[in-house]
């Protein structure tokens, strides 16, 4: 029988999932937007077989219903349908945060699947129309399955995650995910945003080099999703920002030193970490 899939929200990862899906495996995708200029652009660029701005029309159809709102958007979606969904549905988000999306997936009856996903893909760039399908590949999918999700549902989203053209499919529990992307993401993001809002940055404007503008390249931010994502991954954001702060004050206190040994000890050290970290091998997420 075929499959209806359901992607809620069509912006930047909600669009790419839906060009990206459209002919897995001979699934029938419906897209679902508020918005009538998104519903537009999806509807002249053919980004799903079907689309409604009307959820409540569709989710009780679905046999697979992806969330790529923001995460607030989820949390309030899913305490709005939790009895509308099809029993035996497969309900996934695909938000960047998974602890506090997993706490409010509790509000679910049994007879739905929840599993948390994260294909760790994105731009800085927000909306549909800044949406392509390759978006995923060689991306990692995380899953953050719960203790009763069906091995048939993690085998489906395997399946997804293969169609994308991620590299590996990495499981793990909502508390490791944050702690990750608390490093990996959201500390880079406010590093960026921090270097932003230095007096300096308008006078250096033609001067930027490489290295500025790649520490900066993520700082013209979507305020909306990363105040929420900043705020819902409170606990290990700060914990990642702590660590950097001793960091800094460590190279400043050696710099202030002025002992040049000091300082070239350090850098060695530093540098030797990230070469290490650069060199061929098994990869940690693999």
């Amino acid at each position: 029988m075929r499959k209806r899939v359901v992607i809620v929200g069509l912006g930047l990862i909600g669009g790419s999932l839906a060009l990206a899906l459209k002919d897995f495996e001979d699934c029938e995708l419906i897209g679902v937007d508020v918005s009538q200029p998104t519903l537009r652009y999806a509807s002249e660029h053919g980004v799903a077989h079907r689309l409604t701005s009307r959820a409540a029309d569709v989710v009780g159809e679905a046999d697979v219903v992806l969330l790529a709102l923001h995460p607030q958007g989820i949390v309030d979606f899913l305490a709005e349908y939790r009895d509308r969904f099809k029993p035996g549905a497969l309900v996934a988000d695909v938000c960047g945060v998974k602890t506090a999306i997993m706490e409010a997936a509790k509000v679910l009856p049994e007879t739905v699947d929840f599993i948390g996903c994260h294909p760790m893909a994105g731009t800085e760039f927000s909306g549909i129309e800044h949406a392509f399908g390759e978006m995923f590949r060689q991306s990692h999918f995380i899953l953050t399955p719960r203790a009763e999700s069906t091995r048939e549902h993690i085998a489906l989203l395997e399946r997804m995650a293969a169609h994308l053209g991620c590299k590996d499919v990495y499981k793990t529990t909502p508390e490791a995910h944050d702690a990750l992307i608390a490093y990996t993401s959201q500390v880079m993001h406010i590093i960026a945003v921090s270097v932003c809002d230095d007096p300096m940055l308008f006078d250096c404007k033609g001067f930027e080099g490489s290295s500025f503008r790649g520490c900066t390249r993520v700082a013209a931010l979507d305020v909306g999703l990363w105040t929420q994502l900043f705020s819902l991954n409170a606990a290990a954001l700060l914990k990642v920002l702590d660590r950097l702060l001793e960091n800094l004050a460590a190279y400043r206190e050696t710099l202030a030193s002025g002992d040049l040994s000091r300082l070239a000890d350090k850098l060695s050290s530093s540098a030797a970490r990230k070469r290490q970290m650069d060199l061929p091998g098994p990869d940690l997420l693999g």
